[in-house]
């Protein structure tokens, strides 16, 4: 397979990547047929996955506005994918020019494009880290250059969380970010799970036995399982629904029945 010029050197290109599937799924060209063939296989059992990611997208968009509007300007993407067209640093400058984004993913693909995407935005960068190890994050050189943790921060965990397993404590590792960040700081949650889905469990378990089978397993959680995630946080009404129930901004009869699935939510830090 030929290693095409924005691929950094060393990734594997054998192997999926879920950043990479993700920016397939959106209509993204950073991809190679590696992703597009994993992603084509999960669609076998959930076609509507575009349509679930495209409501994902909408969500951030909508949260980095709210946010914006409650004057939280500061913004920290984990497991920021790809950044393309309509990401977090475009909406949150667009609302307020002085606004700070810091993106952050363990997939080198990503970080190296989002860096390309920012060149000459001196108030945005990519850092390569993990959700997993929160103190690699917060001390990174891109947070200490870009983020005042003195000011309210919006977290940003928009479809990452259910690529966490249970043996990684996902729940104490978003503790830690949140007891890292000021009172009045946001959070943003998209996650997947079963609720919703518009076709039998059995046959989303193909889709989810596909991230398995690429190492990246994809965990559904339940709703309340899925709220947990923010304790320590006052809920933002609708609180936490299908993504485009959360203060949406167009006919919810226009969209389609996949982008019910799963939840989204917004907290503020008591």
């Amino acid at each position: 397979m030929e290693r095409p010029d924005w691929a950094p050197p060393g990734i594997d290109i054998t192997m999926p990547s879920v950043a990479r599937m993700y920016d397939h799924y959106l209509g993204g060209s950073h991809n190679f047929e590696v992703d597009r063939e994993a992603a084509r296989r999960a669609m076998e059992f959930m076609p509507g996955l575009p349509k679930i990611m495209q409501a994902n997208r909408a969500f951030m968009r909508r949260a980095v506005r709210f946010c914006v509007d409650e004057g939280v300007s500061q913004f920290l993407d984990i497991g920021s994918g790809i950044p393309t067209f309509g990401n977090v640093h475009e909406v949150a400058q667009r609302a307020d020019s002085a606004a700070r984004v810091v993106y952050v993913d363990h997939d080198p693909v990503a970080v190296a494009h989002g860096r390309a995407v920012l060149e000459g935005n001196d108030q945005a960068a990519a850092a390569y880290a993990d959700l997993r190890k929160p103190r690699e994050i917060l001390g990174s050189s891109e947070v200490a250059a870009q983020l005042d943790l003195e000011r309210p921060v919006a977290l940003l965990l928009v479809a990452i969380l259910h690529f966490v397993e249970d043996a990684y404590d996902p729940y104490a590792a978003v503790a830690e970010l949140r007891d890292a960040l000021p009172p009045g700081s946001l959070i943003a949650v998209t996650h997947a799970s079963y609720e919703g889905i518009p076709v039998p469990q059995e046959q989303a378990d193909g889709t989810v036995g596909v991230y398995k089978d690429i190492r990246n397993p994809l965990i559904m959680r339940s709703r309340a399982e899925i709220a947990r995630f923010f304790e320590g946080y006052d809920m933002v009404e609708p609180g936490l629904v299908p993504m485009p129930h959360w203060r949406a901004d167009t006919e919810l009869a226009e969209e389609d029945p996949w982008s019910f699935s799963g939840f989204a939510g917004v907290g503020r830090k008591r």
